[in-house]
């Protein structure tokens, strides 16, 4: 039975440290805060990122990252992305070198424009560098815990460590498929989250279904592009890491991106909204690295360039529907 250690308790750190306890696997939990951690212990809850579900009984939580990982088989790094180089530095002194290691964080690093799987090439051992996986898909932390039916992938360069990631997370709920994409499995998690954005300030402004469709469809157009690119698989952005993502992060109430999106479509400020979030927004960073990507590889992605520009540049919602709307026309299919 392999040991695990869980590194995040956010709500998908969570969420995905009780899936595997309820599994039997002997999991610790790696929170910052000491009061999610005594509250995690005592109570069995974790009031802060994932209220209102009780947790499993098994799972062990602590501040310490050595006793999180220390003679762990498994190691799940799920830390906000712009954090997941300086954690799991921690984490690769204290781990074992063989250990199995799964990213669940989605993003890109906005100074070094690298995915999770380039930050984690740059940290870990190198045989655990080798052997990581990367598990992405549309899955929504809450209702996972809750034990919706929910699909997701699991990429690895070593196909040995995919199939011990897929069979290591695999519930009657949590269906995980395995693929060796990880360029694009990487870039389609993180790239939905700038999409879903500009998908929130449409829906802010009320422009409808038509709008969203639009938004959604040109959105993985551009992922496409960038992902073709950077040398991905353009089959993965038909599926779980691509337009399976972007459909539920993009329409789905609970996603936060869509969510900081709407109310910059309703005018708001992103100072205001990001003040008043307990969680991330990964879409906001990954916008700033996305851009930046698209300018070093001479890709067009007006969205991620409209969307970069409300963030950052003064312009409003609604002047950026204009800007894509009146675009010199185009066939549908180019690159």
């Amino acid at each position: 039975m392999p040991t695990i250690g869980v590194i995040g308790a956010g709500s998908w750190g969570t969420t995905l440290a009780n899936l595997l306890a309820k599994k039997g696997f002997q999991t610790r939990l790696w929170a910052r805060e000491a009061e999610v951690v005594a509250e995690l212990n005592q109570r069995h809850e974790n009031g802060v990122y994932l209220p209102g579900f009780t947790l499993d009984d098994r799972l062990q939580a602590t501040t310490s990252i050595g006793d999180a990982v220390a003679g762990a088989d498994v190691v799940v790094s799920v830390s906000p992305a712009q954090h997941v180089r300086s954690v799991m530095t921690q984490v690769a002194a204290a781990m074992r070198p063989d250990a199995l290691v799964v990213s669940a964080s989605k993003g890109i690093e906005k100074d070094t424009l690298c995915t999770m799987a380039g930050v984690l090439r740059d940290v870990l051992p190198a045989g655990a560098r080798d052997r990581a996986a990367f598990l992405s898909g549309p899955s929504f932390a809450r209702e996972v815990a809750a034990e919706s039916p929910t699909a997701v992938t699991v990429a690895s360069f070593a196909p040995d460590a995919a199939r011990a990631a897929q069979q290591l997370f695999q519930t009657p709920y949590f269906r995980v498929y395995t693929g060796a994409d990880v360029e694009g499995v990487e870039l389609g998690g993180a790239l939905k989250n700038v999409i879903a954005l500009a998908a929130g300030m449409s829906s802010g402004l009320g422009l409808g279904h038509n709008a969203l469709a639009a938004l959604i469809t040109r959105g993985l157009a551009e992922i496409s592009r960038l992902g073709i690119q950077l040398g991905a698989n353009p089959l993965t952005f038909a599926g779980l890491a691509g337009m399976g993502d972007l459909i539920l992060t993009c329409t789905g109430e609970l996603s936060r991106n869509r969510s900081v999106g709407y109310e910059l479509g309703k005018g708001r400020r992103l100072h205001d909204i990001l003040g008043g979030m307990t969680m991330v927004a990964e879409g906001v960073d990954t916008t700033r690295a996305a851009y930046k990507l698209a300018q070093r590889e001479r890709i067009d992605m007006p969205i991620v360039d409209v969307v970069h520009a409300v963030l950052f540049e003064g312009m409003h919602a609604r002047e950026a529907v204009e800007s894509l709307m009146l675009r010199e026309p185009k066939a549908e299919l180019w690159r």
